[in-house]
Protein backbone atom coordinates (compact mmCIF):
# COMPACT_ATOMS: atom_id res chain seq x y z
CA UNK A 1 0.00 0.00 0.00
CA UNK A 2 1.81 3.45 -0.71
CA UNK A 3 0.78 6.86 0.21
CA UNK A 4 -2.15 7.70 -2.45
CA UNK A 5 -3.88 4.56 -1.13
CA UNK A 6 -3.70 5.59 2.40
CA UNK A 7 -6.12 8.50 0.88
CA UNK A 8 -9.44 6.41 1.20
CA UNK A 9 -8.91 4.26 4.06
CA UNK A 10 -11.46 4.14 6.85
CA UNK A 11 -7.99 5.09 9.01
CA UNK A 12 -8.08 8.58 7.09
CA UNK A 13 -11.62 8.98 7.57
CA UNK A 14 -11.72 8.60 11.04
CA UNK A 15 -8.72 11.12 11.32
CA UNK A 16 -11.41 14.01 9.92
CA UNK A 17 -14.18 13.03 12.40
CA UNK A 18 -12.97 15.16 15.58
CA UNK A 19 -13.07 18.70 16.03
CA UNK A 20 -10.59 21.28 14.47
CA UNK A 21 -8.28 22.90 16.17
CA UNK A 22 -9.32 26.33 15.57
CA UNK A 23 -12.76 25.31 17.12
CA UNK A 24 -10.89 24.08 20.30
CA UNK A 25 -9.13 27.26 20.24
CA UNK A 26 -11.97 29.10 20.29
CA UNK A 27 -13.68 27.12 22.72
CA UNK A 28 -10.89 27.97 25.03
CA UNK A 29 -10.86 31.35 24.41
CA UNK A 30 -14.65 31.65 25.13
CA UNK A 31 -15.30 29.40 27.90
CA UNK A 32 -11.94 29.86 29.80
CA UNK A 33 -12.80 31.96 33.67
CA UNK A 34 -9.13 31.86 33.99
CA UNK A 35 -5.43 31.55 33.39
CA UNK A 36 -4.72 28.73 30.41
CA UNK A 37 -2.72 26.12 31.77
CA UNK A 38 -1.24 23.51 29.75
CA UNK A 39 -2.90 20.97 31.44
CA UNK A 40 -6.28 22.73 30.30
CA UNK A 41 -5.24 22.69 26.87
CA UNK A 42 -3.83 18.85 27.09
CA UNK A 43 -7.54 17.93 28.46
CA UNK A 44 -9.36 20.11 25.92
CA UNK A 45 -7.52 17.96 23.22
CA UNK A 46 -8.84 14.59 24.42
CA UNK A 47 -7.29 11.44 23.12
CA UNK A 48 -5.30 13.04 20.28
CA UNK A 49 -2.61 12.20 18.07
CA UNK A 50 1.41 13.53 17.82
CA UNK A 51 0.35 15.24 14.76
CA UNK A 52 -2.61 17.22 16.83
CA UNK A 53 -0.65 17.79 19.83
CA UNK A 54 3.04 19.44 17.42
CA UNK A 55 0.33 21.40 15.76
CA UNK A 56 -1.54 22.65 18.73
CA UNK A 57 1.68 23.12 21.04
CA UNK A 58 3.27 25.02 18.14
CA UNK A 59 0.29 27.44 17.35
CA UNK A 60 0.73 28.48 20.94
CA UNK A 61 3.98 29.75 20.29
CA UNK A 62 2.47 32.01 17.50
CA UNK A 63 0.46 33.92 20.18
CA UNK A 64 2.38 37.74 20.82
CA UNK A 65 3.44 36.75 24.40
CA UNK A 66 5.81 38.06 26.71
CA UNK A 67 9.68 37.26 26.22
CA UNK A 68 10.92 34.20 27.49
CA UNK A 69 7.34 32.38 27.25
CA UNK A 70 8.72 30.21 24.29
CA UNK A 71 11.41 28.66 26.51
CA UNK A 72 7.96 26.96 28.74
CA UNK A 73 6.05 26.60 26.03
CA UNK A 74 8.29 25.13 23.08
CA UNK A 75 9.12 22.14 25.18
CA UNK A 76 6.19 20.54 24.29
CA UNK A 77 7.27 20.47 21.26
CA UNK A 78 10.40 19.27 22.38
CA UNK A 79 8.56 16.42 24.54
CA UNK A 80 6.58 15.67 21.80
CA UNK A 81 8.55 15.09 19.20
CA UNK A 82 11.18 13.04 21.09
CA UNK A 83 8.47 10.40 21.83
CA UNK A 84 7.84 10.32 17.78
CA UNK A 85 11.16 9.44 17.56
CA UNK A 86 11.61 7.25 20.08
CA UNK A 87 7.91 5.08 18.80
CA UNK A 88 6.15 5.97 21.86
CA UNK A 89 2.04 5.33 20.66
CA UNK A 90 0.85 7.84 22.77
CA UNK A 91 2.26 11.18 24.49
CA UNK A 92 3.38 11.72 27.55
CA UNK A 93 4.03 15.40 29.51
CA UNK A 94 5.53 16.00 32.90
CA UNK A 95 3.05 17.30 35.78
CA UNK A 96 5.49 20.72 36.20
CA UNK A 97 4.82 21.31 32.90
CA UNK A 98 1.28 20.79 33.28
CA UNK A 99 0.78 23.51 35.73
CA UNK A 100 2.31 26.60 33.42
CA UNK A 101 0.01 28.91 32.32
CA UNK A 102 -0.69 32.08 30.38
CA UNK A 103 -3.32 34.92 31.18
CA UNK A 104 -6.48 34.43 29.84
CA UNK A 105 -6.41 37.78 28.41
CA UNK A 106 -3.28 37.34 26.48
CA UNK A 107 -4.46 33.65 25.14
CA UNK A 108 -7.67 35.63 23.75
CA UNK A 109 -5.53 38.66 22.30
CA UNK A 110 -3.51 35.74 20.48
CA UNK A 111 -6.10 33.02 19.70
CA UNK A 112 -7.96 36.36 17.70
CA UNK A 113 -5.16 36.24 15.34
CA UNK A 114 -3.86 32.60 15.40
CA UNK A 115 -7.65 30.93 14.60
CA UNK A 116 -7.97 32.48 11.14
CA UNK A 117 -4.89 31.51 10.10
CA UNK A 118 -5.41 27.93 11.11
CA UNK A 119 -9.11 28.21 9.33
CA UNK A 120 -6.90 28.93 6.10
CA UNK A 121 -4.80 26.61 6.72
CA UNK A 122 -7.37 23.72 7.50
CA UNK A 123 -9.60 24.20 4.11
CA UNK A 124 -6.23 23.75 2.23
CA UNK A 125 -5.05 20.63 3.90
CA UNK A 126 -6.00 17.11 2.34
CA UNK A 127 -4.44 13.63 1.94
CA UNK A 128 -1.77 13.93 -1.40
CA UNK A 129 1.80 12.73 -2.72
CA UNK A 130 2.51 11.59 1.20
CA UNK A 131 6.52 10.36 0.73
CA UNK A 132 5.90 8.07 3.38
CA UNK A 133 4.92 4.41 3.51
CA UNK A 134 1.95 4.08 5.91
CA UNK A 135 3.64 4.82 9.73
CA UNK A 136 7.28 4.68 8.36
CA UNK A 137 7.34 8.50 8.44
CA UNK A 138 6.44 9.16 11.82
CA UNK A 139 10.13 8.44 13.30
CA UNK A 140 11.72 10.91 10.22
CA UNK A 141 8.85 13.69 10.98
CA UNK A 142 9.26 13.44 14.64
CA UNK A 143 13.80 14.29 14.13
CA UNK A 144 12.10 17.54 11.83
CA UNK A 145 9.93 18.33 14.47
CA UNK A 146 12.54 17.80 17.46
CA UNK A 147 14.97 20.19 15.72
CA UNK A 148 12.53 22.73 15.13
CA UNK A 149 11.32 22.83 19.14
CA UNK A 150 14.84 23.35 19.95
CA UNK A 151 14.95 26.12 17.98
CA UNK A 152 11.76 27.94 18.92
CA UNK A 153 13.01 27.17 22.62
CA UNK A 154 16.04 28.50 21.98
CA UNK A 155 16.56 32.45 23.82
CA UNK A 156 17.23 33.96 20.51
CA UNK A 157 15.33 36.89 20.04
CA UNK A 158 12.41 36.78 17.40
CA UNK A 159 13.99 33.88 16.24
CA UNK A 160 11.04 31.20 17.54
CA UNK A 161 7.96 32.66 15.55
CA UNK A 162 9.11 31.20 12.15
CA UNK A 163 9.84 27.44 13.72
CA UNK A 164 6.90 27.13 15.36
CA UNK A 165 4.78 28.02 12.40
CA UNK A 166 6.71 25.38 10.63
CA UNK A 167 6.04 22.45 13.24
CA UNK A 168 2.59 23.26 13.09
CA UNK A 169 2.51 22.81 9.32
CA UNK A 170 4.42 19.91 10.01
CA UNK A 171 1.75 18.88 12.32
CA UNK A 172 -0.82 19.37 9.73
CA UNK A 173 0.78 18.03 7.44
CA UNK A 174 1.05 14.37 9.10
CA UNK A 175 -2.56 14.82 10.34
CA UNK A 176 -3.91 14.48 6.88
CA UNK A 177 -0.73 13.06 5.16
CA UNK A 178 -0.65 16.05 2.93
CA UNK A 179 3.25 15.68 0.81
CA UNK A 180 2.75 19.26 -0.36
CA UNK A 181 2.16 20.71 2.83
CA UNK A 182 4.95 18.69 4.18
CA UNK A 183 7.91 20.06 1.48
CA UNK A 184 6.13 23.32 2.34
CA UNK A 185 7.07 22.93 6.13
CA UNK A 186 10.31 21.23 5.74
CA UNK A 187 11.34 24.46 3.60
CA UNK A 188 10.09 27.15 5.73
CA UNK A 189 11.62 25.12 8.71
CA UNK A 190 15.11 24.78 7.08
CA UNK A 191 14.97 28.85 6.67
CA UNK A 192 14.05 29.08 10.07
CA UNK A 193 17.13 27.63 10.95
CA UNK A 194 19.24 29.47 8.73
CA UNK A 195 17.87 32.76 9.87
CA UNK A 196 18.71 31.75 13.47
CA UNK A 197 22.35 30.38 13.01
CA UNK A 198 22.62 33.44 10.79
CA UNK A 199 21.73 35.69 13.99
CA UNK A 200 23.61 33.83 16.32
CA UNK A 201 27.22 34.14 14.14
CA UNK A 202 26.57 37.45 13.73
CA UNK A 203 25.74 38.09 17.34
CA UNK A 204 29.33 36.32 18.23
CA UNK A 205 31.09 38.20 15.61
CA UNK A 206 29.83 41.21 16.88
CA UNK A 207 31.03 40.49 20.44
CA UNK A 208 34.15 39.06 18.89
CA UNK A 209 34.89 42.56 17.62
CA UNK A 210 33.25 44.35 20.87
CA UNK A 211 36.07 41.74 22.77
CA UNK A 212 39.36 43.25 20.43
CA UNK A 213 38.02 46.42 20.31
CA UNK A 214 38.28 46.57 24.46
CA UNK A 215 42.00 44.68 23.89
CA UNK A 216 43.14 47.46 21.51
CA UNK A 217 41.85 50.19 24.03
CA UNK A 218 43.76 48.20 27.21
CA UNK A 219 47.01 48.41 25.52
CA UNK A 220 47.20 51.77 24.25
Amino acid sequence: MDGHDETCTPELAGRRQPRRLSDLFAQLSKEAEGPITVGTIRDALGDRSFATLLVFFSSLNLLPLPPGTSIFLGIPIVIVAAQMVLGYDTAWLPASLLSKSITLERFRAGSARVVPLLQRLERLVRPRYWPFWRYQGDRVIGIIALILGIAVVLPVPLGNWLPAFASALVGLALSERDGILFGIAVGIGITSIAIIVAVVVSAGAVLNLLWETAGMHHWF
